[in-house]
């Protein structure tokens, strides 16, 4: 791996969990406060840490189709490849919902602000009635008129990984009966799923239209899973001269990207 790259990564991660610890132990009289108060305390380190990017490991990013998030509540369903969208939407949007694992709110100092700000997590061992909760809490979520922000490949997955969409989103598009707004990104091109080093460019991260309530919940999944995948498929691919992808297979995410040109 370049050494500059790791270099970076690791001033990063110093001066990020050094100032993120600090900031939020100042702002935890703020947890007293209205929810909404606590999504500003999450908006202002997102910005700092995409700035700290930015500087340090010279990783920008920039959003295309934001005219397509629609008016009235609604939820976005994302491409998972990175811990870098889960902080995106704090700043893309007036204090989103996210649903996440439950664990996550446990986190000492972030956790409690995610929980505050109104973040819902979920048990995903548990099933129906973990899916039911889930449906309840998003119900009064939409009815304060906020958007929702769900992962429904339920976990960060690889670039050149394909997994199979979760039923989350499908029984929230179902049930609330608003629009779903597909998101591709390319993100872990840059931030892999547990990896230490940040590379440096430009993450891209696309707002595409929105499916409006009313198709049969059998038929969404399919068409949600379809538009993100390929919108995804379309996207920049970096190339790094330290690249953790092998180059069969940038070369056929290439051909995909080719094939589907074509069509």
């Amino acid at each position: 791996m370049n050494m500059i790259v790791v270099l970076r990564s690791f001033v990063f991660n110093a001066l990020f969990f050094g100032w993120s610890t600090v900031y939020l132990t100042i702002c935890l009289p703020i947890l007293l406060l209205p929810p909404r108060a606590s999504s500003w305390v999450g908006k202002i380190w997102t910005r700092t840490t995409y700035a700290l990017l930015r500087f340090i490991c010279k990783l920008d990013y920039e959003v295309i189709g934001r005219e397509n998030f629609p008016e009235g509540p609604f939820i976005v369903a994302s491409k998972h490849q990175s811990a870098w969208e889960t902080m995106v939407f704090s700043v893309l949007l007036d204090h989103p919902c996210y649903i996440m694992k439950r664990e996550l709110n446990w986190i000492p100092l972030f956790g409690w602000f995610t929980a505050r700000s109104g973040a819902i997590g979920i048990d995903r061992s548990g099933g129906a009635s973990a899916l039911k909760r889930l449906v309840a809490l998003s119900q009064k979520v939409i009815a304060e008129k906020r958007p929702i922000i769900i992962f429904p490949e339920g976990t960060r997955v690889q670039p050149t990984q394909k997994i199979p969409y979760q039923p989350g989103v499908a029984a929230l598009y179902s049930q609330l009966k608003v629009p779903v707004v597909p998101v591709a990104l390319n993100s872990g091109y840059f931030w892999r799923r547990r990896a230490f080093a940040k590379r440096p460019g430009k993450i891209t991260i696309e707002i595409l239209p929105a499916i409006p309530p009313g198709m049969p919940r059998k038929k969404f999944l399919p068409v949600l899973e379809e538009r993100i995948e390929t919108a995804c498929a379309k996207l920049p691919v970096p190339v790094h001269h330290d690249s953790p992808f092998s180059a069969k297979q940038l070369r056929e995410r290439d051909e995909e990207k080719a094939a589907g040109a074509e069509t």
